[in-house]
């Protein structure tokens, strides 16, 4: 098979598309080294580097050239705080073109109602989406018992009462070591500091969600606020019963769907997997699964369109209108019929790199996977996460070390590597190539030993046996060259 038609530029007749973008990224880097050679220098290394890697970081994916060309452009230069049509600074009607254009593409994959493309970032997004259930379920009210329209109306008695008042509301969401994401309520996170907050976990036998539990935890915590989804969790997720459990206790259900949302907009995940329909706000990232630049985007359903439209000034700053710009190729990308083919492979691609560890003997996380994240327990190794990922990085291959639930090594060491197929499903990657994955890391972690030291076994230093690195490098540089990123694109 081969790349993934967005990234091979199959999309475009024959391979003008690729001499074309090769022409403008070896343009834009002679520009660039006339000025600072280092970074010119950076830049064709790390195309090198990622054509030369095994990546298997759940977070990452590849964006088109498309999608990359379109952020280098003068909408960087350009303020825009405000909303379409209504901005705090003149001339931003090509702005307001292109938010426009954005938030159309969202909505139409995503079938909301409402969509919302300026935030930078995921958390910038949660921060969005929780400071807009606070205004419409906190402030809104209270201002309407006070007889007010605006908080600069309030006395300061008023406004410490509503100041007080919005800094004390409860949030339940899922735990870090069960899959949540630190913005879910992590205490060193600000959504930590922000609420009033509790975690829920999953079946300590099973490690699946158990959704007994949650309601019990809502029942007893009375939140404001429920979140549901995660960044580490190996399976699918019911947001069906999710909003039953909100809508039993009067919680809004928020969904950070930043992981998967590639899966939703793909149709892998539909009717009671689709957490569009059942959230109040839904959350996400435009790269990851999605595939596009690095930002985020909040979906929300009527009742909370307005207090998400008031994202800046509320908690952002100027838009990235040059991203804004990106968000809408790629969103675009996705409304394609290829992108739900791509979607459909990921998560295909996921169960057979689970399946090729489970022949072997590798321990996971739920036993398996039903997205496209596999979780890894390295302790079967004897190993930590982090030196697993470490010892996997000296041979070629990119992870990242992840929690395990009730994990005894902590956030920073670790149990387990966090596996996603996202990115090398981009460059073609079949069933088989992934179950070749699962034999080469058995093999790198089977030959890596735990370090001794002085005070006892290290949980960061690793000794990986003589010509296991190389070994796997050559077999791992046979996969890439059969599947070639940014096929005919020279620098």
């Amino acid at each position: 098979m081969t790349a993934d038609p967005v990234t091979s530029n199959a999309a475009a007749p024959g391979a003008e598309y690729a001499e074309t973008a090769s022409a403008a990224y070896r343009a834009a880097l002679q520009v660039i080294e006339s000025v600072e050679p280092r970074i010119a220098a950076a830049t064709r290394k790390e195309l090198a580097d990622q054509r030369d890697s095994l990546k298997l970081i759940a977070s990452e994916n590849y964006a088109s050239p498309a999608v990359l060309l379109t952020m280098g452009s003068w909408f960087s230069d350009k303020y825009a705080e405000g909303t379409i049509g209504h901005r705090f600074y003149a001339g931003c009607q090509n702005v307001d073109t292109v938010e426009r254009l954005a938030a159309e593409h969202a909505r139409e994959l995503f079938g909301a109602p409402y969509a919302y493309v300026q935030p930078h970032s995921g958390i910038d997004a949660n921060l969005v989406a929780f400071w807009a259930i606070l205004a419409t379920r906190v402030e809104v009210p209270e201002l309407a018992a006070l007889g007010a329209k605006h908080v600069n109306d309030l006395s300061e008695a008023d406004w410490e009462k509503l100041r007080n008042k919005l800094g004390n509301q409860r949030l339940l969401g899922m735990s870090l070591d069960a899959g949540g994401h630190l913005t879910h309520g992590f205490r060193p996170n600000i959504s930590g500091k922000m609420f009033h907050q509790r975690s829920y976990g999953t079946d300590p036998n099973t490690g699946f969600l158990d959704y007994g539990a949650v309601a019990d935890a809502a029942r007893e915590f009375k939140p404001l606020i429920i979140v549901a989804g995660y960044s580490a969790y190996p399976r699918r997720v019911d947001f069906a019963k999710m909003r039953e459990i909100a809508d039993e206790v009067g919680a809004t259900l928020m969904v950070d769907m930043a992981h998967f949302a590639g899966l939703v907009a793909g149709k892998v995940f539909t009717g009671d997997e689709d957490p569009v329909p059942h959230a109040h706000v839904t959350t996400t990232t435009t790269h990851k699964s999605l595939r596009g630049p690095r930002g985020g985007m909040v979906l929300a359903q009527p009742e909370y369109s307005d207090a998400v439209d008031k994202g800046c000034p509320m908690v952002l700053g100027g838009p990235l209108s040059h991203v804004m710009a990106a968000k809408a190729v790629a969103l675009a990308e996705a409304r394609q019929p290829a992108f739900q083919a791509y979607a459909q492979r990921v998560a295909d691609n996921a169960q057979a790199l689970a399946d090729g560890f489970l022949k072997r003997d590798a321990q996971l996380v739920t036993g398996g996977t039903d997205n496209h994240i596999v979780l890894l327990d390295v302790t079967s190794f004897g190993l930590t996460g982090r030196q697993a990922e470490s010892a996997l990085l000296d041979a070629g291959i990119v992870t990242n070390r992840n929690s395990v639930p009730a994990d005894p090594n902590g956030a920073w060491y670790t149990s387990g590597i966090r596996l996603g197929t996202p990115a090398l499903t981009t460059r073609g990657f079949e069933a088989d190539d992934f179950d070749r994955v699962a034999d080469l890391i058995v093999d790198v972690l089977s030959n890596t030993q735990p370090s001794a030291t002085p005070g006892g076994v290290s949980k960061a230093k690793y000794t990986l046996a003589d010509g296991t690195a190389e070994r796997v490098h050559a077999a791992s540089a046979e996969l890439l060259e059969a599947n070639p990123l940014y096929p005919g694109l020279t620098l």
